[in-house]
């Protein structure tokens, strides 16, 4: 199988910049979210359309960087 319909988007989470990708693979969608600088994935979700996987990728990114302090330096 080969991904589809790729796409690549940047946005804010929690005060975070983070990149989301999505693609087809088959009949199911997947989605990544990662954290921008060090590139390290927050969430993986599928979903039966782009939407639906990208909102539970959102939702879980937004939850695990939300949980994450940052330090005054």
């Amino acid at each position: 199988m080969r991904a589809e319909e790729f796409a690549e988007r940047r946005l804010e989470l929690a005060g975070w910049p983070v990149n989301v990708a999505s693609y087809r693979l088959g009949i199911q969608w997947h989605a990544k979210a990662d954290n921008v600088s060090p590139g390290a994935a927050l969430a993986r979700a599928t979903g039966t359309t782009r939407e639906e996987a990208e909102q539970r990728v959102l939702a879980r990114a937004e939850e695990l960087l939300g949980r994450t302090r940052r330090q005054a330096v």
